[in-house]
């Protein structure tokens, strides 16, 4: 910051003395108020809760991340118009979403595509954010819809109640029909089946060396949690 330039006594500079000091004396006394304006505000709130809320839609929110409204890696999804703030990531998640985009990868076919962790449209209000997606190369992400998902996988540590639970559902009502949810802590997978409006009819669960095989994508991407920890 530039310095103030010194004046000669009877210069003019009784004005910015003035004013200079008046900074001084008041500066303590004004902080607090400034101090708050300044301040980022923090990005969960439930200051509205039992309250109407503005409705947003998916097209509302890609319009406001292409303007830098919101940052395009914040990690939210969309649920009938309310954005949710998703459970922070976490080492055992991560470790095991590693663990099977190598395997999957490696194997997929040429006809398929696997993507982790992209936004899945479900009604012009919806959006969410499985770990993982399977689906035909055809479709490509901008035609992924819930018609055309072969398999959709949840990789949960802090969250497995809610994957389990309330995501589990919201699958269910769009028509999601295969839905796999792991439990990177205990290593076990839940796997359900034949989505209705109010949730699965069928659910599976597999051990650590159980053998879990995919209904509507191919044999390749059976799974056997115990093998991804044998490298």
């Amino acid at each position: 910051m530039p310095k103030p330039r010194r004046r000669k006594p009877g210069s003019g500079d009784s004005g910015l003395r003035i004013v200079l000091i008046w900074r001084r004396s008041h500066a303590g006394r004004h902080a607090g108020p400034l101090m708050n304006i300044l301040t980022p505000l923090p990005r969960i709130t439930r200051a509205a809760e039992g309250m109407n809320r503005r409705r947003f839609s998916v097209a509302e929110i890609e319009a406001m991340v292409e303007a830098g409204v919101m940052d395009e890696d914040e990690r939210v999804e969309l649920i009938g118009g309310e954005l949710v703030p998703m459970s922070p990531k976490g080492r055992h998640h991560e470790a095991m979403k590693t663990k099977l985009l190598r395997r999957w990868i490696r194997d997929i076919p040429d006809d398929l595509d696997i993507t982790p962790e992209t936004m899945l449209t479900l009604s012009p209000d919806t959006f969410l954010e499985p770990d993982v997606v399977i689906y035909p190369s055809a479709a490509g992400l901008s035609g992924l819809t819930a018609a055309n998902v072969l398999l959709v996988v949840e990789i949960a540590a802090s969250s497995l109640r809610y994957d389990r639970g309330r995501k589990a559902k919201l699958y269910a009502s769009f028509g999601i029909r295969e839905l796999w949810v792991i439990d990177a802590v205990k290593k076990t997978l839940r796997v359900y089946l034949e989505p209705t409006a109010k949730g699965y009819r069928e659910t599976r669960d597999f051990a650590y060396g159980d053998l879990a095989t995919p209904t509507f994508a191919p044999e390749v991407f059976a799974l056997r949690l115990d093998t991804l920890d044998a490298r």
